[in-house]
């Protein structure tokens, strides 16, 4: 049943970008286009509403209009928030209808902003293609019903000698006509209601993208070293092995690694020693199975930021550490938003 009303929905947001879009080349010649100034620099996010061969019309959250031109300068890449690889390059052909985008420019002389970088995330792109594969065959049909409709028009006209005839057909076309109105009322209803999903659905993805980045500690363990050592004791290794399983079952997950040195001998050698301990921690999880991507670049500190007095026997061993941290992002450990799960079927 989801899935059934899942196509329904989205079918009906097809018919509504289809059918304003038939229109749209004549509202476009009678709106005015909001411009950018020659020279201007100009940052814009919105969505591509109308697409040409060198150009698009982008609309911002506050409805207005600019016109966007692309030329061979043009930068088109993924907005990522992944810092452990390259940004994705996407060809002009992949600025669909739907996507929402961000843009950078300089305005030109019609008062369009000529694009110099254009990014938009992964998952801008998914919606942009679901929507842009249903909205092209509503777009056909109406054509096609447009031909048949002057067609009947152009026969209404030939038969415009047979009063009687032309009588019957004009009520029968009256009937029709009511019982089209009430299908387009029921349609329009339709459209509106998913309209407002979609938006809500926006906004709760948007939410998610943007905590993406936001990282919190779902588990951490602090592991031991002797005296001018960096070899991992019996009890440091089983401790890892905890960090390993714990870490293989989150999603979304890095792991944070930082050496520490007590106050024994110089800030030179602690520097290195510390640095040693967090690569021996490193070393072991990568051996166990955590991709190193996962693993963020370690980092040995030194005697910094110690965590007991360096004066006594007790705090220098308590220092003699490295601290591992589990990090989960809250972009991609939270609930689905509503309205991602239908999107998804």
């Amino acid at each position: 049943m989801k899935k059934i009303t899942y196509r329904f929905t989205l079918w009906l947001v097809a018919g509504m970008i289809a059918m304003s879009g038939a229109s749209y080349s004549q509202e476009t010649a009678n709106a005015n286009l909001t411009k950018i100034a020659a020279g201007q620099k100009a940052k814009i996010s919105g969505v591509i509403v109308k697409r040409d061969a060198d150009s698009f019309v982008l609309r911002d959250s506050s409805g207005k209009e600019v016109m966007v031109e692309l030329s061979g300068a043009t930068s088109i890449k993924e907005k990522k928030s992944n810092p452990f690889r390259g940004a994705k390059t996407y060809a002009p052909t992949q600025l669909v209808r739907g996507l929402n985008v961000e843009v950078e420019g300089l305005g030109d002389s019609d008062g369009a902003l000529a694009a110099r970088d254009i990014r938009f995330t992964q998952t801008q792109v998914l919606v942009a293609n679901s929507v842009e594969s249903r909205v092209t065959p509503v777009e056909t049909e109406l054509a096609s019903t447009q031909v048949r409709l002057t067609r009947t028009e152009e026969n209404a006209q030939h038969l415009s000698g047979q009063v009687d005839e032309v009588k019957a057909m004009a009520d029968a076309a009256r009937g029709g006509a009511k019982a089209a109105q009430d299908s387009a009322d029921q349609a329009i209803a339709g459209v509106n209601t998913a309209n407002e999903r979609i938006t809500t659905v926006d906004k709760t993805t948007n939410a998610r993208i943007t905590a993406v980045d936001d990282y919190e500690v779902k588990d951490s363990a602090m592991i031991q070293f002797k005296l001018g050592s960096a070899v991992l004791s019996a009890d440091a290794k089983a401790k890892l092995d905890q960090v390993v399983a714990e870490a293989k079952a989150q999603k979304g997950y890095v792991v944070e690694v930082t050496g520490f040195a007590s106050a024994d001998g110089s800030a030179a050698f602690n520097r290195v020693l510390s640095q040693r301990r967090a690569d021996a921690v490193v070393q072991y999880l990568a051996d166990n199975m955590i991709p190193l991507r996962r693993i963020v670049t370690p980092f040995g500190f030194g005697t910094n930021m110690p965590v007991a007095d360096n004066k006594t026997k007790a705090g220098r061993q308590e220092n003699r550490r490295v601290e591992v941290k589990i990090l989960t992002s809250k972009g991609l450990i939270g609930g689905e938003p509503d309205g991602m799960a239908s999107i998804k079927n």
